[in-house]
């Protein structure tokens, strides 16, 4: 979910990425939103089997 999310993203340097793998449809349309929010930038989002890869920048 966003928030272990971005606390993961808090501890990584600016310009690094962050890839989470997620199966959830609601978290596909919500982390996204919430990150950009926030001030980081999706670098993607790829369907993978499963779900989804939102590759997130600090």
């Amino acid at each position: 979910n966003w928030a272990k999310a971005k606390v993961r993203l808090e501890d990584l340097e600016r310009g690094d990425v962050l890839e989470l793998l997620i199966d959830d449809p609601k978290g596909r349309r919500d982390i996204p939103r919430a990150a950009e929010a926030e001030g980081y930038v999706i670098v993607g989002i790829d369907e993978v089997e499963g779900g989804w890869r939102i590759a997130i920048e600090k």
